[in-house]
């Protein structure tokens, strides 16, 4: 049995919004205010599964096979701060229903599967910076992208070299 990996269930954000989003952070957020998260992290976790075996992975894996539900339009038009983990996040107003029922479909099959899940309500969102402690002005809501969501992907994440590197494992399709 190979060693384990760190993995979560969650969205790709398009190329270009992502672009588009660090630009919108880069003028919206002084400099000061945190550690920018890296383009290629920027993502919004479904469900965090954690330190995984590739036999319990696969069975996972297997499990999200299986999920049937159709896709939905992801507006993220909502910034926040949670000054204790000291992150400044971007997500939605109003999360769409598909986007809960995926999550919550996702945590339930990790929660059975044995992957500890936090007993805080999910509150989708995209990182945008780290280690931001002090107090943030955030942006007026003038600011909005929408875009449609027609898969969820399995990531692993792993430290390297200072940072955190994610990689698609495996996607799939919302009908």
């Amino acid at each position: 049995m190979g060693a384990s990996k760190r993995l979560f269930f969650g969205l790709n954000l398009p190329d270009e919004v992502k672009q588009q989003i660090i630009q919108w952070r880069a003028d919206s957020f002084p400099a000061e205010a945190g550690f920018p998260v890296a383009a290629e992290s920027l993502y919004l976790t479904l469900a965090y599964l954690g330190e995984v075996s590739d036999e319990k992975a696969q069975m996972l894996m297997q499990l999200a096979g299986r999920i049937r539900q159709p896709g939905f339009t992801l507006t993220l038009d909502d910034a926040g701060h949670w000054p204790r983990s000291g992150t400044i996040w971007l997500g939605p107003h109003r999360a769409p229903r598909g986007l809960l029922q995926l999550a919550d479909l996702l945590r339930s099959q990790a929660a059975r599967s044995g992957c500890y899940q936090s007993p805080q309500p999910f509150h989708p969102h995209v990182t945008l910076l780290r280690q931001a402690t002090q107090p943030v002005k955030l942006p007026a809501r003038h600011f909005s992208w929408s875009l449609p969501v027609g898969r969820f992907v399995l990531f692993q994440s792993h430290f390297s070299r200072g940072r955190t590197r994610i990689k698609e494992i495996k996607d799939w399709a919302l009908q």
